[in-house]
């Protein structure tokens, strides 16, 4: 029974993250479902990309004062999870502090200072956070596509945050208390406990035992709150904690005005203008039993993989749509909920293929399930959403692959568009004028 601990955590670790890499193969199994795209070139800009915006939260300080609640929020977050690796190796070899053994005890006392300052200062922004969506209503943090779960989401990740800190604390403070009594070696400089939390457990003059308790059942709580996070991140907004490395990483390069031919009009153009061609042989057999490449995207299949990509990394802060011209002027256009609408979907094929072991039609699509025409018709293609995105999201290139389907392989436009459509193929121009004034304007 004396190793009854250990195992038990080992159990735990080993349960944990097993359902943790079990839901990161689920994901990627989805992202897999886009069509292959070469993102792998400039590799020195991507990696300068993403230490930059991923690790070095560079995008965040457009909007100073939530950019720097933020950085408070991922860098305390990581250096409190330091805390991570002492409690998985005291869990596994039924040690107590054991980087006090390794560490000077200068720097150990210096390390946990830190700890607790950064975890302060987490559950300070926290708190803002919450008050920002809850009480002070922030417009693009209470809009509509935001109602129910979404909402309900990024208030549990809160309070989960929130609660990790108050465990950390209490364990800390448990902790030093047991080491004034001499249960425990003296080890560690805890500053925020000693001010805040100690004083509150000295006031009920808990004994050794009680103490122990406290320490131990947070210590314990800590752990599976840590784990249950983790796994909780498979439903919620926040896999941009992980995936915004590998958004960035694969991020468009190219100016954000420039657009990327479809391959499916690429081709029909040069078997059309092949200089080389022989007019009188015979077209190539088609295989009868391919599929027809389609124009554009009708679901998520059509997507490329960087773009599922995005989907999954959203973090449905806003910013997107309260940037979008479309939007502010009452538009039902939202950047960020064509973003929310694409995971869905992806979600909802997911989970269909985990049912039947393949994906069955089920008479749905990402137009017209998810997504209404009119959303993407009012995009302007102005960029103002991929700008605004502090993890380079690229809402507008699923709107324009969404639009060339309906376009190119439905016909379904509106009147003015098709008039446009016709002036281009006919004169070379959206304007309905002959093709041999298209210079006049220079004599001008």
């Amino acid at each position: 029974m004396q190793y009854l601990d250990n195992i038990l955590f080992f159990i735990l670790l080993i349960v944990g993250f097993g359902l943790f890499a079990k839901g990161l193969k689920e994901i990627y199994r989805n992202i897999m479902l886009g069509k292959a795209i070469h993102r792998s070139d400039r590799r020195t800009e991507r990696w300068k990309m993403m230490g930059s915006v991923a690790l070095g939260q560079s995008k965040m300080g457009a909007r100073p004062i939530a950019g720097f609640l933020h950085v408070l929020v991922y860098v305390g977050f990581m250096i409190v999870n330091i805390e991570m690796i002492e409690i998985i190796i005291d869990g596994i070899f039924g040690t107590h502090r054991v980087l006090a053994s390794i560490l000077p005890e200068w720097m150990y006392n210096a390390l946990t200072a830190t700890l607790e300052i950064m975890a302060l200062l987490v559950m300070v922004a926290v708190v803002i956070f919450f008050i920002r969506r809850n009480i002070a209503h922030v417009k693009r943090l209470n809009m509509k596509e935001l109602l129910g779960w979404p909402k309900d989401d990024a208030n549990v990740i809160l309070i989960i945050e929130y609660v990790l800190m108050v465990a950390f604390f209490t364990m800390n403070a448990s902790d030093a208390l047991l080491q004034a009594k001499g249960v425990y070696a003296a080890h560690g400089h805890f500053p925020i406990s000693q001010i805040l939390f100690m004083p509150m457990l000295g006031w009920f003059n808990f004994d050794a035992t009680v103490l122990t308790f406290l320490e131990r059942g947070a210590w314990w709580f800590h752990i599976i709150g840590v784990l249950v996070f983790a796994n909780y991140l498979y439903y919620s907004k926040h896999l941009h904690i992980l995936l915004a490395f590998p958004n960035t990483w694969y991020a468009k390069l190219q100016p954000k005005g420039q657009f990327e031919n479809l391959d499916a009009v690429t081709k029909e153009i040069k078997l059309m203008m092949a200089p080389n061609a022989d007019p009188y042989a015979a077209p190539p057999e088609a295989d009868p039993n391919a599929v027809p490449e389609r124009f554009g995207a009708k679901d998520v299949f059509d997507l490329n993989r960087v773009q599922l990509l995005n989907a999954y990394t959203c973090t449905e802060c806003g910013r997107c749509t309260s940037v979008c011209p479309a939007n502010i002027t009452g538009k039902k256009l939202s950047p960020r909920k064509i973003m929310m609408d694409t995971r869905d979907r992806l979600e909802e094929v997911g989970r269909n293929i985990n049912k039947n072991g393949k994906f069955v039609e089920d008479g749905k699509s990402l137009i017209d399930t998810h997504i209404q025409r009119e959303e993407l018709r009012a995009c302007t293609s102005c960029n103002a959403c991929v700008e605004a995105c502090p993890v380079l999201i690229d809402p507008l290139s699923i709107i324009i692959s969404l639009r060339q389907y309906m376009v190119m392989e439905e016909s379904s436009a509106p009147q003015e568009w098709n008039l446009m459509f016709q002036n281009i193929e006919n004169n070379a121009a959206p304007w309905q004028y002959n093709q041999a004034d298209r210079l006049n304007w220079a004599n001008e």
